[in-house]
Formats: structure tokens, C-alpha cells, sequence
């Protein structure tokens, strides 16, 4: 991966990114609905983005990063789980108890040992340092405080160990940043709440965590990030 550099990955940026109105945001209660209504053909979502814009081949490029004890924050369907060693003691988290339903079935086709537990992202219920590696893919965009989330995933990774994140948001190419801007609100009431001109790197920054690397893929949107406590 190549070493962060703020000149680029600013390039796409055209305006601030338009806020959704307060009235409009989605809660908690209301995302965990959504994602459970979409659960079963979540990763048919994702095709596109998996397999034309490269995002498969960095999650797997990422996630083989992890080890030891390994948190996955927003698990989703379990699309992680494919790529974090046999061996690894793995606890997932999400708002969708039907999300994590289809992740435990995963798992136990691939011989994993995996905890499930249905969390808030911005409040996690682990001690300080209980983890060696903290990944997430594809979730900043949704949480309600994302700046909140990623300081819990600060708090619980370990001293030396890492955070993971595949992020996508505003694009480095400007038509695409521009049309990212006027559609954020439709697009935000049609996906389950995906704000997707915001940028991971700002929102990782003021977390406060250290970014080691990033690289920039799939038309400027996707980020693979590579961060750890400080």
C-alpha cells in the first residue's frame, strides 16, 4: 500500500459535503430495520462494487492483515470472515441481529471460531485493548457518529495492533464528486442511510487515529486504510 499523501486525495473534493437534514436521519432503531429487510440479498448489492470497482480483491488484500484476537465492526453478512486466519478468535458486531444470522452460517461452513453479538458501533461493550486487530468495511458511511465509532475501535484495539478499514466516499474525479453532491439525499433514503461523499480520511483523522497507509481505488471512491492506536 502507498503511503497517504494529501494532495491527491483531495482532488475531488468540489464543496463541503452537503448534511442531511436532522429531521431525516435515520436512528439506530430505524438502520437495524433497514438492514434487516435487506440482509438476504445484501451481497447481490454489492456486486458491482465487489467485482467491476476491485473492492473484493483490497478486502481480501486487507483483512489477510488481521490476526490473533480480531474484532469486525459492522459484519455485515460476514464477507470478512472469508479472509482472517483459521486460527483467530473472532467477534462480530452489528445492528442486525438477521446480518449477523447469515454471518454465523458463514462461519460455521468455514470452520471458524465466531461470537455474535448484537451492538451499537458508537458504544461496544469490550474492554480497552481486547483486540489485536479491529477491521470494518464499508460502515463509516452509515453510522449515525462515525467519528464516535471509530474512537471506540481506537479504545479497543490493543497498543500496537491495527485497525483495517475499507471506506468509500467523495470521489478524486470531480464530475463524480459533483454528481456524489447533488444526489447525497436521494441516495442517503434509498441505501440504508450511506452518506457517500463523506471522506474517511477526514472522519479517521479526527478520531484521532494514526494512518499508516491508504490507498486509492475504484474511480476515487474506496479507500483501504491502514491505522493503528495512538
Amino acid at each position: 500500500m502507498k503511503t497517504i499523501t494529501t494532495s491527491t486525495e483531495k482532488q475531488g473534493k468540489t464543496c463541503p459535503p452537503p448534511f442531511i437534514p436532522n429531521s431525516e436521519k435515520l436512528t439506530a432503531n430505524q438502520l437495524q430495520s433497514a438492514y434487516d429487510e435487506i440482509a438476504e440479498g445484501y451481497e447481490k448489492k454489492l456486486w458491482f462494487d465487489q467485482y467491476i470497482l476491485g473492492v473484493a480483491r483490497h478486502r481480501k488484500q486487507l483483512m489477510s492483515r488481521a490476526h490473533g484476537r480480531i474484532l469486525d465492526v459492522a459484519c455485515g453478512t460476514g464477507l470478512n470472515l472469508l479472509f482472517f486466519p483459521s486460527t483467530s478468535e473472532i467477534s462480530a458486531i452489528d445492528l442486525s441481529q438477521r446480518m449477523l444470522d447469515v454471518a454465523q452460517q458463514k462461519a460455521t461452513k468455514l470452520n471458524l471460531s465466531l461470537h455474535t453479538q448484537v451492538m451499537d458501533a458508537q458504544k461496544l461493550d469490550f474492554a480497552d485493548g481486547s483486540f489485536d486487530a479491529v477491521t470494518s468495511t464499508l460502515s463509516t458511511c452509515t453510522f449515525p457518529d462515525p467519528i464516535q465509532a471509530l474512537i471506540e475501535m481506537q479504545r479497543v484495539c490493543r497498543i500496537g495492533g491495527s485497525i483495517l478499514l475499507l471506506e468509500h466516499g467523495h470521489s478524486t474525479i470531480p464530475w463524480l464528486a459533483k454528481h456524489q453532491d447533488r444526489h447525497v439525499y436521494p441516495h442517503y433514503q434509498q441505501n440504508a442511510g450511506c452518506r457517500w461523499n463523506q471522506d474517511p480520511l477526514d472522519l479517521i483523522q479526527s478520531a484521532g487515529l494514526r494512518i499508516e497507509s491508504s490507498k486509492r481505488f475504484g474511480l476515487g471512491m474506496f479507500h483501504a486504510i491502514v491505522a493503528t492506536p495512538k
